[in-house]
C-alpha cells in the first residue's frame, strides 16, 4: 500500500535530516544526489525544513562553476540546547552542548557522601544550572542522564539500589521539577558507554558485543544485533554478583561481595596490585585503580588478566558476542596489553572466537552516551519519529 502524501513527506524530510546530521551542511543538489529524490522535492522538502527552523543557510559550496555558488544547508544547532550527567557516588559531571552534540561548557564537582540527600541533590541541579547558564541555554530541551543501579523497564526510573547513595534517584525528580520544559530520562552507565563505544569508540564496527565495565565496580552491557538488551527487570550485565571461584563466599540479593565485582573491582584491583607491589603516583582526576593498572608489571598484568578472564569467559559461553570491550577507565589504562592477555586466556577456556578490545573513551563514555542519547531523543522530538526513512519515498 502506497504511503500518503504526509507520511511520504515525513519520511523524506526525516531522511533530509538524517544525513545533515550526519554528513554535515549539504546543496539541494548533494541531497538529491543522496536521497535519490527528485530535484522538485527536494526543493519543496527544503523550504519545508527551512520554513519549520530546521535547517538554514550555511553558506556556499566552494565548487568552481558558472554563476552563482550553490547553497549548503545545514541544521539550526541552537534550535534546541541538550544536557549530559554522569552520576557517580562521588560526584556529579556536566556537559551543555547545541543539537548538533557540540560541546558549549562542561564542569564536574565532587559531592561528600555524609552532606545529606537534600543537600547533595540541591549540588548536583546548581551544577547543571550554572553549567546552562555558562553556556548560554536559557532553556534546555533534552536532559540525559547515566547512572549506576538497575533501571526499571517499566517506569524508565532508577531504581532504589544497596550501596548507592540516595540522592542518585532523588536527583531526577528534582531536575525535573527546576527544568518543567526539559525532558529527562536517565540510564545505566554502562549501558551509555556501549552505546558511546559502538558510535564513536572501538565497536563501530560492531552490532553484537559486550562491554564490561572496569571501575568502581563491575558491570556488562549487551548489544545483540545492534539493539541494547536490558532484560525483564533492567539488569541484564549485572556481572558484579556472578558466582565465581577465587572469592571468599557467595553475593546475595542484597550484596555483591563474594561476586565477579570481588575479583574485578576497585578495591580488589588495588589489593592485588599490593600483592605485586606496584605502587602509582597519586592522580586527582584519574581513579586509583587505573593508575595503578596503567603501572602494572607484567606479573601484575597477568593475574589481573587471570581474574577478568573469568567474567569474560562466562559472558562467552552464554552470549558468543564476538567482541568483548574492556570498558571504563581501568580497561582504558590496561590497554592493548591487557586486552592481549585477556584475550589470550579466553582463548584457552573457551570454543567461542572472542576479540578483547580496550575502551577507546574509557571513563568518558558514560558522559559522551548521555549525550548521544539526549541528542537523539531531542532530534526525534523535533523531527518527528514518524516511519524509519531508510528508502526515500
Amino acid at each position: 500500500m502506497p504511503a500518503s502524501p504526509s507520511t511520504a513527506r515525513a519520511i523524506n524530510d526525516r531522511l533530509a535530516l538524517r544525513l545533515l546530521q550526519r554528513e554535515g551542511p549539504l546543496t539541494a543538489g548533494q541531497l538529491k544526489q543522496l536521497t535519490g529524490l527528485s530535484r522538485p522535492t527536494v526543493a519543496d522538502l527544503v523550504e519545508r525544513l527551512a520554513a519549520a527552523g530546521l535547517i538554514e543557510v550555511a553558506g556556499e559550496s566552494g565548487e568552481q562553476r558558472r554563476g552563482p555558488n550553490a547553497k549548503l544547508y545545514g541544521i539550526v544547532a541552537d534550535r534546541a540546547q541538550l544536557a549530559a550527567l554522569d552520576v557517580r557516588t562521588e560526584g556529579v559531571s556536566v556537559v551543555v552542548s547545541d543539537l548538533l552534540g557540540r560541546v558549549l561548557a562542561e564542569s564536574a564537582a565532587p559531592i561528600a557522601g555524609d552532606i545529606g540527600t537534600g543537600p547533595a541533590v540541591e549540588q548536583a541541579v546548581a551544577l547543571v544550572e550554572r553549567v546552562a547558564k555558562e553556556a548560554g541555554a536559557d532553556r534546555l530541551h533534552t536532559v540525559g542522564i547515566g547512572a549506576p543501579g538497575l533501571i526499571d523497564p517499566a517506569t524508565g526510573e532508577l531504581r532504589s539500589s544497596t550501596g548507592l547513595p540516595e540522592w542518585h534517584r532523588r536527583l531526577v525528580a528534582a531536575l525535573q521539577e527546576r527544568l518543567p520544559e526539559a525532558r529527562v530520562h536517565v540510564e545505566n552507565e554502562t549501558n551509555l558507554a556501549a552505546l558511546a563505544e559502538q558510535r564513536d569508540g572501538v565497536a563501530q564496527d560492531r552490532d553484537t558485543f559486550v562491554l564490561l565495565w572496569l571501575g568502581h565496580g563491575t558491570g556488562a552491557a549487551v548489544v545483540l544485533d545492534g539493539s541494547l538488551r536490558r532484560g525483564a527487570s533492567g539488569g541484564t550485565g549485572e556481572i558484579g554478583f556472578l558466582p565465581v571461584p577465587g572469592t571468599a563466599g557467595l553475593p546475595s540479593a542484597t550484596g555483591c561481595e563474594g561476586g565477579f565485582h570481588s575479583l574485578a573491582g576497585s578495591a580488589a584491583i588495588a589489593e592485588l596490585a599490593a600483592e605485586y607491589g606496584v605502587v602509582a603516583e597519586a592522580d586527582g582526576h584519574a581513579p586509583v585503580a587505573a593508575g595503578l593498572v596503567a603501572a602494572g608489571t607484567t606479573a601484575f598484568l597477568d593475574a589481573l588478566a587471570d581474574r577478568l578472564a573469568v567474567g569474560v569467559s562466562s559472558v562467552v559461553a552464554v552470549l558468543d558476542p564476538g567482541c568483548v570491550v574492556l570498558g571504563g577507565d581501568v580497561g582504558q589504562a590496561g590497554g592493548e596489553q591487557l586486552a592481549a592477555r585477556v584475550e589470550q586466556r579466553v582463548r584457552r577456556m573457551s570454543p567461542l572466537p572472542t576479540e578483547v578490545r580496550s575502551s577507546a573513551l574509557g571513563g568518558a563514555a558514560v558522559l559522551r552516551g548521555a549525550l548521544l542519547t539526549a541528542r537523539d531523543r531531542a532530534q526525534d522530538d523535533l523531527f518527528g519519529r514518524g516511519p524509519d526513512a531508510g528508502t526515500p519515498v
